[in-house]
């Protein structure tokens, strides 16, 4: 009887001890979530727990999970048929480039004066019309002899110069060595693939004589892949320009602007003698543009700063396909340099005022839950 009488003694203090200790971990936990700066932590500590989309979808039940995977397999499907699309778009776009190409030559002739445009041709109803009236009658008042002035222009003079200037894409590859050879430049043509062979596009490069090099075209030819990527078919968004060849440009003798001779003193070891070497080396140019890096086909990849040059050699490419080319003039003028700067200014607006406009909700509901404002401005801040 003794012996259970004890036990039942050890079994009530030992409940009573947990209860004593349950009872202080309550209060210490109450006196711990008291804390500001301790809640402060565990809300920043929550909000970093992010849940991903794959982590929650892993949460379905294996059917669902399984549809999921017949809406993947549906998704690569229009991928191969969205890259269909792309192809009978670059089938369109060399049926109507035939279209464009008589007003091009056209253009050809008027920039390089190899004809003068009719007074029909010529008419133009310019917004500045008036502005315009009036500088051409104070014009006419100054005494020139403008019949003598005209028969020495011929053409547009320094046509397609002047639009590489205007560009700062193209003003930054060029040199100052380089301009002598761009006035010389008459025509942008662009080519694109014939039906049936892999899709790409040329721009062709065309000279007048000029004693820099002997080329009268010089070209670029951009190849393009228009399919998914068979290890990631979900990035696919339409063609993509894939690698790119240039051409040999024959140099007359000293004439070569992509390379400089340097002079360099080599010191013989044994004897101290000193020998002076000349040797060439690279030169920054535009005409570095017709030796572009070429991709590796061996499946190396290639070191960030080729990538960077690789990707904004393509960037170029593309520019003189979808822009210069085909509005030229405006670039000459400068209209659509105007319009694309306004263009991104808009942008720019459009973006200030979203911003605005979050901080105004975020502000309303600071005002209408305190707590909100007091837990999370680090979260704002960061957005």
């Amino acid at each position: 009887m003794a012996d259970n009488s004890k036990t039942e003694d050890t079994a009530s203090e030992s409940l009573e001890a947990a209860k004593n200790a349950s009872n202080k971990k309550e209060k210490l936990a109450d006196q711990v979530m008291q804390n500001p700066q301790v809640l402060a932590a565990l809300q920043e500590r929550l909000d970093n727990t992010s849940v991903t989309p794959s982590s929650y979808i892993e949460t379905f039940p294996k059917a669902v999970i399984r549809r999921i995977d017949a809406l993947k397999k549906l998704q690569v499907k229009c991928a191969h048929i969205e890259a269909k699309f792309y192809e009978e778009v670059h089938d369109l776009e060399r049926k109507y480039a035939a279209l464009y190409q008589p007003l091009f030559d056209k253009r050809r002739e008027f920039i390089n004066g190899e004809a003068e445009p009719t007074d029909a041709e010529a008419e133009w109803h310019s917004e500045n019309e008036d502005e315009e009236k009036l500088a051409g009658e104070l014009k006419n008042a100054v005494v020139i002899d403008e019949k003598a002035e005209e028969a020495n222009v011929k053409g547009i003079p320094d046509f397609w110069f002047t639009i590489f200037r205007n560009v700062d894409m193209l003003s930054e590859l060029v040199q100052e060595y380089d301009e002598p050879i761009l006035k010389h430049l008459q025509d942008i043509k662009v080519k694109f693939s014939e039906p049936g062979q892999p899709m790409s596009f040329s721009l062709e490069f065309h000279f007048g004589p000029n004693d820099y090099f002997s080329n009268s075209v010089l070209t670029k030819t951009y190849k393009m892949k228009s399919e998914p990527d068979k290890t990631d078919p979900f990035s696919f968004e339409g063609p993509e320009i894939v690698d790119c060849e240039g051409c040999t440009i024959d140099w007359k003798k000293g004439k070569n602007v992509t390379v400089k001779t340097i002079k360099k003193k080599q010191k013989h070891k044994g004897r101290g003698t000193v020998r002076t070497i000349t040797k060439q080396v690279p030169n920054d140019s535009f005409f570095n543009f017709f030796s572009p890096i070429k991709v590796s086909g061996d499946g190396e990849s290639l070191d960030e700063d080729s990538e960077f040059t690789l990707a904004a050699d393509f960037e170029i490419g593309h520019f003189f396909r979808e822009r210069i080319v085909p509005r030229a003039v405006l670039y000459f003028t400068g209209e659509a340099i105007e319009d694309d700067d306004n263009f991104e200014e808009d942008e720019e607006g459009e973006e200030e005022e979203l911003e605005g406009e979050e901080e105004g909700e975020e502000e309303e509901d600071a005002e209408t839950d305190p707590k909100k404002e007091s837990s999370q401005p680090a979260e704002c801040k960061q957005q």
